[in-house]
């Protein structure tokens, strides 16, 4: 009985920390492609100039595809950021590049 209970124990967590990996990877992932990252913290920054009424943004965050699998694959692209040098690359797919 006892072994059922731990091996019922040891299955709950191992699912639960599965789920807490992939939500913690999942906002990371947000995190880059909105500009911020998730490192040191540092966003985009906008800049406006009155005299000429234009408005300047520097980026954080330089995305690079490293490979393009096509209209139906999957996309490795990477992530850097400018300020603390953290590099990152992450799968992500590309149902919305097919342009057939």
């Amino acid at each position: 009985m006892q072994t059922v209970i731990f091996l019922l124990l040891l299955f709950l967590i191992v699912i639960f920390s599965v789920l807490l990996f992939y939500k913690n990877r999942h906002s990371r992932v947000n995190k880059l492609n909105s500009g911020e990252c998730p490192s040191c913290g540092s966003k985009t920054k906008i800049f406006y100039d009155e005299n000429t009424n234009t408005t300047f943004k520097k980026e954080v965050i330089s995305k690079r595809i490293l490979k393009n699998h096509g209209c139906q694959g999957v996309n490795d692209i990477e992530y850097r950021c400018k300020v603390c040098g953290l590099k990152e690359v992450y799968s992500q797919s590309s149902f919305s590049n097919c342009g057939i």
